[in-house]
């Protein structure tokens, strides 16, 4: 059983570029279309670390994160956001929220598989 990785990102496309990234390191990976999807399927399975868009419908990144925090399940699984908000009032609400990382759009496939190999213990 590989390491599994929840991609929460309303792109169709970059919820694909990010699963080929993560899957040629031998990540499994679970994809939601925003926050809302991404709580109804996280049914008590083991996630070792999410990535997660800040802009979306029905429940954006920083709800998301806010609402899993509270779930026991997740409340210690890291959040990585991934989003084209470079704003550092955002950045610290995110931090605040409990994201332990936050990359920009267009991401480097290695920058991102840097910190997600940091974010998840063996």
């Amino acid at each position: 059983m590989g390491k599994m990785i929840m991609i929460i990102d309303d792109s169709a496309s970059i919820r694909s570029v990010v699963g080929i990234t993560l899957k040629k390191s031998g990540y499994d990976v679970l994809e939601a279309s925003d926050g809302k999807d991404a709580l109804a399927k996280l049914t008590g399975q083991k996630v070792n670390l999410m990535v997660c868009d800040v802009n979306m419908p029905n429940m954006d990144g920083i709800s998301f994160l806010k609402a899993v925090k509270q779930n026991p399940t997740y409340k210690f699984t890291p959040v990585i956001m991934l989003t084209t908000e470079s704003q550092e009032s955002l950045k610290q609400e995110g931090k605040a929220a409990g994201a332990k990382a936050w990359m920009v759009k267009p991401f480097k496939p290695d920058m991102l598989l840097d910190a997600v190999v940091q974010l998840i213990l063996p």
